[in-house]
């Protein structure tokens, strides 16, 4: 059982008569996670979360990294991401499975699927400086089944960029604003819409910004309404929050 369909299937059987409720437990107990000794693998996250489990690719072996993709792919797991991958690890990955890479967000997609886009999801950058990190967000957001709206470098340095733009923000059912320096980006985006703002501070500045810690503490201190704030660089991490959001109306019809 790999998912929330896979579930419903099986109970709906039940119902039927085709399946003894014995069997159904049976179903539902076996291969909760697999065991490869140096990861443990839980196939009943996208059952509780609706997302299969995300491979954070820094620190791991490309040996490692292939042979969780692969036991992964094994139980049917589809759009499976791996953040921060180097080159390497993304090419012996690829000649092991079907995967995707993009060098920029250090991100891979193994065996993609095309999926019914829903929604909508604005991702915004300060600067071109920030699109790593906005990628990272955007990609994870795409491969988790949200349309995607990109608008890069759009930054209070000009103004006028972003209220181009007003149609398209607007339009959002979330607004993830990704921006370095002071990080005010957020917060013009929070006082413009009328969605939740995913704010992500990213590392990009000179000397004062602290790695990013300006940013962060500007939008945690953020007069804008409706602004939540993810770790600084965290783009996966804004992106799984986007897409939680913009499909939390369809998840709860389910």
């Amino acid at each position: 059982m790999d998912n929330k369909q896979d579930i419903l299937k099986l109970l709906r059987s039940v119902a039927d008569g085709a399946t003894s409720p014995e069997d159904a437990l049976l179903s539902l107990k076996e291969e909760p996670f697999a065991d490869l000794d140096y990861a443990k693998i839980d196939f009943h996250r996208s059952i509780r979360q609706g997302a299969s489990e995300v491979i954070y690719g820094a620190g791991k072996t490309p040996e490692q990294i292939r042979g969780i993709v692969a036991k992964m792919g094994e139980r049917g797991c589809r759009n499976i991401l791996v953040t921060r991958i180097g080159q390497e690890a993304a090419d012996a990955l690829a000649r092991a499975v079907p995967a995707v890479y993009y060098p920029v967000p250090r991100l891979a997609i193994a065996f993609p699927q095309k999926r019914e886009l829903k929604g909508n999801i604005v991702v915004a950058t300060g600067g071109t400086s920030d699109m790593a990190v906005a990628e990272e967000a955007a990609l994870t957001a795409e491969a988790m089944g949200n349309k995607v709206v990109r608008l890069y470098d759009v930054g209070v340095a000009g103004l006028h960029r972003l209220l181009s733009h007003l149609d398209e923000l607007m339009s959002a059912r979330c607004v993830v604003a990704v921006a370095g320096m002071e990080g005010a980006l957020a917060s013009v985006v929070g006082g413009l819409v009328d969605c939740p703002v995913v704010a992500v501070p990213t590392s990009v500045g000179y000397g004062a910004s602290f790695g990013g810690l300006s940013a962060l503490l500007s939008m945690l201190n953020s007069c804008a309404s409706g602004c939540s704030v993810v770790n600084i660089d965290n783009g996966f991490g804004a992106g799984y929050l986007a897409s939680m959001i913009n499909q939390m109306e369809g998840i709860r019809e389910e």
